[in-house]
């Protein structure tokens, strides 16, 4: 008798354990949502039970996985567009918003406090500014004591939407680095060092001194980091702050039918971050498993409702209402099951 009621025991254990590991989420790819989705998920599984299994590879890997469909979502900081979408038979849709910010290692100068234009932050990661007192940035920074000594850039090493996003603005502000170097999520980088993921470049920066790198805004906060101010399109001087990143979002036209294709980069507004942007999540339009695409966008829809303060806490821009209704409508107009149901109404009803 013992034995038998071990052995249901086992048995229910056993499927109990197979239900929970199914209903588990599969994600890759970016770094910059890396630290909200690791706090959603943390949150989404006590509350539900489910886990996200997130890798934070980079958003080149993101989109290869998603790809390759060997996860059930990838992430990116670079929207695909919507030719590649209709390649791929993807969707996409954003998440959060967030900037992108130059941080730095300067004994002396607090955060906040040095003030770099564009062009000037584009001859830096060209190597045409060598040295912290260069009279390029000595010109912008008359009250601030700047070192004789080298500057040591630190890039990322990976593909990535963060890369992607900083090179566009660059692109954007100097015309030789839009000539010799261009905006894309993996670049031929002039000079530096390479990290791999936001992390490796926070680490890098903290580790090495008189050195300039560029990471997402939620690991500013989280390493304490020395940040730069920029000058924006509309010629004022801003730091990396909700309202700055609100203010470049404003300007965003989302459109579903486009797959929400917008770069926030160099936007105008006086209160704008020149180097703002989206993230975004990609799924197949057709999952070959319908169940788990549904798992998917039932965490997001959590996140939608019940993560806004984990991401304001982050220095994340959460989604305007309108936004995320947007979003639901194109779950519904695009993803489907085999029969060409639309997975979402029908858990919605």
């Amino acid at each position: 008798m013992k034995l038998r009621f071990s052995i249901i025991f086992l048995v229910i254990n056993l499927l109990v354990s197979s239900i929970a590991f199914a209903a588990d989420i599969t994600g890759a790819g970016a770094t910059f949502p890396y630290p909200i989705y690791a706090k959603w998920a943390d949150a989404y599984n006590k509350q539900t039970g489910v886990k996200l299994n997130y890798q934070s590879i980079g958003s080149g890997g993101g989109i290869k996985q998603i790809k390759a469909r060997t996860v059930d979502f990838g992430a990116s900081d670079k929207p695909l567009t919507p030719e590649e979408l209709q390649q791929s038979d993807l969707t996409q849709f954003p998440t959060v918003l967030g900037g992108v910010v130059p941080v730095l290692n300067l004994e002396g100068v607090k955060p906040g406090q040095l003030k770099l234009t564009g062009d000037v932050l584009a001859n830096i990661f060209l190597g045409k500014i060598k040295k912290w007192n260069d009279p390029q940035i000595a010109s912008l920074n008359a009250d601030v004591i700047l070192p004789e000594k080298n500057i040591t850039v630190v890039h990322r090493a990976d593909g990535s939407g963060t890369t992607f996003l900083f090179t566009d603005y660059l692109s954007k502000v100097s015309q030789e680095w839009k000539d010799k170097v261009g905006a894309d999520a993996s670049v031929s980088w002039p000079i530096g060092t390479g990290g791999k993921g936001n992390e490796g470049v926070a680490n890098f920066v903290r580790q090495i001194k008189n050195s300039i790198g560029y990471v997402e805004a939620a690991y500013v906060k989280q390493n304490k980091m020395n940040f730069a101010q920029l000058q924006n399109a509309d010629g004022l001087y801003v730091s990396p702050t909700e309202d700055s990143f609100r203010a470049a979002a404003a300007n965003a036209q989302w459109d579903e039918t486009t797959g929400f294709y917008e770069i926030l980069t160099n936007k105008p507004g006086q209160a704008s971050w020149p180097i703002t942007g989206a993230t975004f999540v990609l799924m197949p339009r057709s999952p070959a498993n319908p169940e788990q695409a549904l798992n998917v966008l039932k965490f997001f829809k959590w996140a939608y409702i019940n993560g806004n303060e984990m991401a304001l806490a982050l220095d994340y821009i959460p989604l305007p209402h309108g936004i995320v209704q947007l979003v639901e409508d194109s779950w519904r107009t695009n993803i489907k099951n085999k029969d060409d149901q639309v997975i979402y109404s029908i858990a919605t009803k």
